[in-house]
């Protein structure tokens, strides 16, 4: 009697898929889901915002008289996300920085 080898359909593959990335998954446990659930809550909210103030700019464009004032409305509209940009990094840094310290405390 041989022994079949042939693996038949999805699931042994799924199977052998977990158990080789097991070990590696130790480290999600429930601080780091609670962590990872607060960056993309903000992430979600930050695109919302920013699709919010792409579609005020197209609106905002739509009312210029001038080419002057269309420009002034983009530079505008650049420097915004600029600046929204750069303070969803900051929070996104501070969330991820804390998980980090909770994971690897620095010892005294």
């Amino acid at each position: 009697m041989t022994k079949d080898t042939n693996k038949d359909g999805f699931a042994p593959d799924v199977l052998d898929t977990l158990a080789a990335v097991a070990p590696a998954a130790t480290w999600m446990h429930p601080a780091w889901i609670a962590i990872m659930t607060q960056v993309s809550t903000a992430l979600a909210t930050f695109v919302t915002a920013r699709f919010k103030e792409d579609l005020d700019l197209q609106q905002a464009l739509l009312r210029c008289k001038s080419l002057a004032e269309a420009q002034h409305v983009q530079a505008a509209f650049i420097q915004k996300a600029i600046n929204q940009y750069q303070a969803e990094t900051g929070k996104l840094i501070t969330i991820t920085g804390k998980m980090a310290a909770e994971q690897h405390p620095v010892a005294d």
